[in-house]
């Protein structure tokens, strides 16, 4: 079942257009927010051990995440590309962090709720590339990957929902995901996933 929600404001057309114009440099970024995300689900799992329920399936996404960043490497290697040597600030990631609540619940919700937004993103990104590439593999790969993170967005939704009201959890999905549209709005058009 879908749980999570629709984006707010679709990706500008320039972006495909700028990363297709530099598909390295776009691999490059990809393969690092693919290790950020795993270690994303995986600093939930330090910062809340008692929430035993979501436990397997954070372990399960991080997993997935890491797969998701070999199978990028081996992408880059085969096409002469290596991993970046210094990682640039994630300015999209740095405003969605700074929107935290204080207040153990608060935060742990908030880290969810930010969690389906960038995986919902991330899924509607990759849709584009897969749409937009020549390349028969590099397209069954995107494709692959728009599936995947799709089912990330609904698996941050389901964790939510263990601890919270669907009321509570909704109103602060939508909050989220009305900020993340202003945030993609303002942010100059990079090849980066965000």
């Amino acid at each position: 079942m879908k749980r999570n929600l629709p984006l707010t404001v679709p990706s500008p057309p320039e972006w495909i257009t700028t990363v297709l114009g530099d598909f390295d440099a776009f691999l490059q970024d990809h393969a690092d927010a693919e290790r950020k995300a795993s270690g994303f689900a995986m600093s939930m799992v330090a910062k809340y051990p008692d929430r035993l329920e979501i436990i397997p399936e954070l372990i399960e996404t991080a997993l997935e995440e890491m797969e998701h960043f070999q199978a990028v490497y081996q992408v880059m290697a085969k096409r002469g590309i290596q991993l970046a040597h210094v990682i640039p600030k994630d300015q999209y990631m740095i405003d969605l962090i700074k929107m935290r609540r204080t207040g153990r619940d608060e935060h742990f919700l908030d880290r969810l709720c930010i969690g389906s937004v960038v995986e919902s993103r991330g899924a509607e990104r990759f849709k584009l590339v897969a749409d937009n590439l020549v390349d028969p593999e590099l397209k069954k790969f995107y494709k692959m990957l728009w599936i995947s993170e799709a089912k990330h967005g609904n698996v941050y939704v389901n964790m939510a929902l263990h601890y919270f009201t669907e009321e509570q959890v909704y109103e602060r999905l939508n909050w989220f995901n009305d900020r993340e549209g202003e945030l993609i709005t303002a942010l100059e058009v990079r090849p980066t996933l965000h």
